[in-house]
């Protein structure tokens, strides 16, 4: 499966839009982990933890995106964007969607 945030593949023909697919899924922040990220806030610096969970988050999301893409029969995902947002105070949902197509 060919996964792109561009419009169209330089050398490829697309042969079939398929429509609109998307992944999604919402993670909760670990109370330990946030408690350490608190003082890591205090003295500055990457909150590891929270890039760790962001990271598997946007992974998961783009997994269930490519299964839907694959269910409908595409090769490829164009135009891919990925979006938050705040479910509740700690919880937050990770949003991966694109447009599915055969390309030729």
């Amino acid at each position: 499966m060919l996964i792109t945030n561009i419009e169209v593949i330089p050398g490829r023909k697309i042969v079939k839009h398929l429509g609109l697919v998307q992944g999604s899924t919402v993670r909760a922040k670990h109370v330990g982990k946030d408690i350490l990220a608190g003082l890591k806030n205090i003295v500055g610096g990457e909150l590891k933890s929270y890039t760790e969970l962001l990271n598997e988050s946007r992974e998961q999301a783009v997994e269930r995106m490519v299964k839907q893409a694959e269910a409908i029969g595409a090769n490829a995902i164009l135009n891919v964007r990925f979006s938050t947002s705040s479910i509740t105070q700690g919880a937050a949902e990770l949003f991966a969607y694109g447009t599915a197509v055969v390309l030729e």
